[in-house]
């Protein structure tokens, strides 16, 4: 089955709908599929539930959708570098359903396993948790969290091979792996796309089986906030 596509716009041919739910891997604006968010915003989908880490910047990654209104909805866990992100929210424009990070992260990865829900005391006792169900483990309270189901994962990968066997590189391990699981389609971004038996089986942070559409391409590799001292 072929897995290699030409460009995002071309992999991302047939999957796309309004209305639809989106996981979208990175951490920060680490690992982020932004060509395939690119080719999402010129294709005009709209209504779009995006469950992601981040909300991208103005201007880059998720931001591009919003700033275009194309996401009616997030289920993010750091929201605090978007401008755009924050007046939609404020003004009643975006809904926003905030995670805790582990918690997203779990909810993506459960998902991806075909399992429904797990409980967690993360959120119990606080905002996160209300209107959810409790219950008592060993003494302790727990809060039902549902996994996610996406009907498309968006995410970005190092190295891989043309079967989709995939190589992470650090902190972009961190969510690209369970957004990928959890959608229905998955479509990979990668800088490299190397023949089968290329990657040491020891080395791959995810089996091919998870991805079904692939591109390679140039990357921007933004950071966030710049820090830096002055010249000794």
């Amino acid at each position: 089955m072929k897995k290699v596509y030409g460009s995002a716009a071309e992999a991302l041919d047939g999957l796309l709908f309004d209305g639809m739910t989106i996981a979208a891997g990175g951490f920060g604006l680490c690992g982020i599929p932004e060509l395939l968010i690119s080719a999402i915003n010129e294709a005009g989908t709209k209504d779009l539930t995006v469950a992601s880490n981040n909300a991208g910047v103005d201007g880059f990654g998720l931001g591009i959708l919003l700033e275009s209104r194309q996401i009616k909805r997030m289920m993010s866990s750091y929201v605090g570098e978007n401008k755009e992100f924050m007046r939609q929210y404020l003004g009643g424009e975006l809904e926003l359903e905030f995670n805790p990070q582990g918690t997203l992260a779990e909810r993506m990865r459960a998902g991806g396993a075909g399992i429904a829900g797990f409980y967690t005391k993360t959120g119990y006792g606080t905002q996160i948790g209300e209107g959810k169900e409790v219950k008592e483990f060993d003494g302790e309270n727990y809060i039902l969290e549902r996994g996610i189901f996406a009907d498309l994962s968006v995410v970005k990968a190092w190295k891989a091979d043309t079967t989709g066997n995939c190589i992470f590189r650090k902190t972009a391990r961190n969510f690209n792996p369970p957004a990928a699981m959890c959608g229905k389609i998955c479509v990979m971004e990668v800088e490299e796309i190397v023949e089968p038996g290329e990657l040491d089986p020891d080395h791959i942070h995810l089996p091919g089986i998870y991805v079904h559409r692939l591109i390679q391409g140039e990357h921007e590799k933004r950071i966030e906030q710049r820090t830096t001292r002055p010249a000794a």
